[in-house]
């Protein structure tokens, strides 16, 4: 099979004279035939190198009889939760259900257990139990080790045993899925893989890893905080695919979880080959009577020209899942998936994003990381710019020049974020002008997410100072261009180290600039981010210092209402925060004043 969607069903297999197919891959998500779907690239991926692949997306889990809707397959089980993790989908930071899912037909919300890569798994072994399981996609690749669980709220085990399956593939898994598949095809038993980068296994014999690193045990990372954060930032530290060592987590005397080195890092040639692949960029057919899948939106007329961060927010886990090295597409190849999306008959004119993790990250952070890979005990911008950093934006420039030359083309949007220090940084400011004058649509979206500096510092973001400068910056420019633009930041409130000072210290720096957030991100503690680490342990696992985090549900509501500390509902709230940290300065008719007093009402 060459083109059209994968295999659904038995009908299809009919089709395709497949009597058996190679691999099955299990999905949280509805099937979106678009390389923003990790199913979708694994199973093309497959293809492409000769293996029978299809999907059953979003199967019923109170029975395997939907898991055995493909048959047995030859090699394996391919199991993923979905493009998020099943349980950030659903549920809020308040641990409220959520009612829709834009991974679903229609929006639809339940189309999924909780924690789908476990359930999807012990189906998938009922169905045939001397099938070998293999997991893949976010949920496996951040729970692949001992994590903090917010949802339980304690520390779970590694989600290969929980799951009981063979093997675990983190990461964006390309690499790691062609050597695993043709091993198998080789006739190696699946628990003879122990070998391949990127991947993590259980052995009762760890005499029998190789220069293998010992972590705090599970017993130990589960009862003692400390222990936790030592654990983690030993993992911290070994993200890089040339520096990281091989990892071990026992559990008991015959069970330890070894994590290998991550995979390397893809070539231009073979991140563009994978993107070249026969993706009808849609979802299947039998979603149409409900109206399709929204996540679709975003990404249809959206172009991925990077993987990779080296921004290193601590909330966020693009360490632990695509890495700090930057790996780009070619700009022959990113504007020749632009010209073909200019032919489809919905385009209208307007490309949503070029980008990645980060927009302007198209180069690695400096020379040396090809060799050596990244620090592992440095940022390249926290707490200020690394004076090896190699701050250009002209290859991305080139870029968005090339695909606003495109015939039919009226307008071309920068989404995923830029990030303003590694701007500033650039000594060359015709990038900062290009932005303002052709990929801002009225609104910059940026990220400060604070301006405390004691939050900052957990944070991993630049001081409040660079913020100002770049947006002193921005609208300079656009003042000189001749355009009305303006900035909106994106705001966290309750992150690790945040207190009721913190968060007034925040919101008068919003009263001082007349802005008032339309929505603000609570903290959400999520597996694989340092933040989630400090919000659990209570301690900084870079230092071991000790960290205020703000967990009680008020207090949080509190800091959450100061930051829109305008909106009338949230007044009493509000009020509550100054009397409790001592600034009834604050409550006032002066211009320094955040809210007014209100007189008792006699009834």
């Amino acid at each position: 099979m060459t083109n059209g969607f994968l295999p659904i069903n038995e009908e299809d297999l009919l089709k395709r004279n497949i009597t058996q197919l190679d691999f099955v891959i299990i999905s949280g998500d509805a099937y979106v035939d678009h390389p923003s779907f990790g199913a979708a690239i694994i199973g093309r991926v497959l293809e492409s190198q000769g293996f029978s692949v299809g999907i059953i997306p979003q199967p019923s889990w109170e029975s395997a009889d939907d898991f055995k809707l493909l048959g047995k397959p030859k090699y394996a089980f391919l199991i993923t939760g979905g493009n998020i993790d099943s349980m950030v989908n659903h549920y809020t930071v308040s641990k409220k259900r959520r009612h829709d899912d834009s991974y679903s037909p229609g929006g639809q919300g339940h189309k999924r257990p909780d924690r789908a890569t476990i359930v999807y798994a012990n189906r998938a072994k009922e169905a045939y139990k001397d099938v070998p399981i293999i997991l893949g996609g976010i949920e496996a690749s951040l729970r692949r080790l001992a994590h903090y669980d917010y949802w339980d709220n304690k520390v779970r085990r590694s989600i290969l045993l929980d799951s009981k399956a063979d093997l675990l593939v983190y990461g964006m898994g390309e690499k790691q899925i062609v050597e695993i598949a043709e091993g198998l095809k080789s006739g190696l038993l699946i628990d003879h893989l122990t070998y391949i980068k990127g991947t993590v296994f259980k052995t009762s014999d760890p005499s029998s890893v190789y220069q293998g690193k010992f972590l705090p045990s599970f017993k130990e990372v589960s009862s003692d905080k400390s222990a936790y954060a030592k654990s983690f930032k030993l993992q911290y530290r070994n993200t890089d695919p040339i520096s990281a060592d091989t990892l071990i987590e026992q559990y008991n005397k015959n069970t330890y979880v070894v994590q290998n080195p991550p995979a390397p890092p893809m070539t231009t040639d073979e991140l563009d080959s994978i993107y070249l692949l026969p993706f009808t960029k849609t979802y299947h057919p039998i979603y149409e009577k409900d109206g399709g899948v929204p996540a679709i939106k975003e990404v249809k007329f959206s172009l991925v020209s990077s993987r990779g961060c080296f921004g290193g927010c601590s909330f966020c886990a693009l360490t632990f899942h695509q890495g700090r090295i930057i790996q780009n597409r070619s700009k022959e190849a990113i504007v020749n998936e632009a010209k073909e999306m200019v032919d489809m008959s919905d385009f209208k004119g307007y490309i949503h994003d070029v980008g990645g993790p980060t927009a302007n990250f198209r180069t690695q952070a400096c020379q040396k990381q090809t060799k050596h890979g990244v620090c592992t005990d440095k940022q390249c911008l926290y707490p200020k710019p690394c004076k090896n950093l190699k701050a250009s934006h002209s290859d991305y420039s080139e870029l968005l020049k090339e695909l606003r030359d495109i015939q039919g083309v009226k307008k071309v949007f920068i989404r995923s974020g830029i990030r303003y220090d590694y701007l500033l940084k650039d000594t060359d400011d015709s990038f900062f002008e290009e932005l303002c004058e052709h990929h801002v649509s009225g609104q910059l979206k940026v990220a400060p997410e604070h301006i405390s500096p004691k939050v900052l510092s957990k944070m991993g973001k630049p001081k409040r100072e660079v913020y100002e400068k770049f947006a002193d910056k921005f609208y300079k420019v656009n003042r000189q261009i001749g355009k009305e633009q303006y900035l909106v930041p994106y705001l966290m409130s309750s992150h690790p180290g945040s207190d009721l000072d913190a968060a007034i210290e925040l919101a008068e720096y919003l009263r001082d600039i007349g802005h008032t957030p339309e929505q603000v991100q609570d903290f959400y503690p999520t597996p694989g981010t340092l933040s989630t680490c400090m919000y659990y342990t209570e301690i900084d696992p870079r230092t071991m210092d000790e960290v205020y985090v703000p967990k009680a549900p008020h207090e949080k509501a509190m800091q959450r209402a100061l930051i829109q500390y305008k909106n009338p509902k949230n007044y009493h709230l509000v009020l509550k925060a100054l009397k409790k940290a001592g600034r009834m300065d604050l409550v006032g008719y002066g211009e320094k004043a955040l809210i007014r007093p209100r007189k008792a009402v006699r009834i």
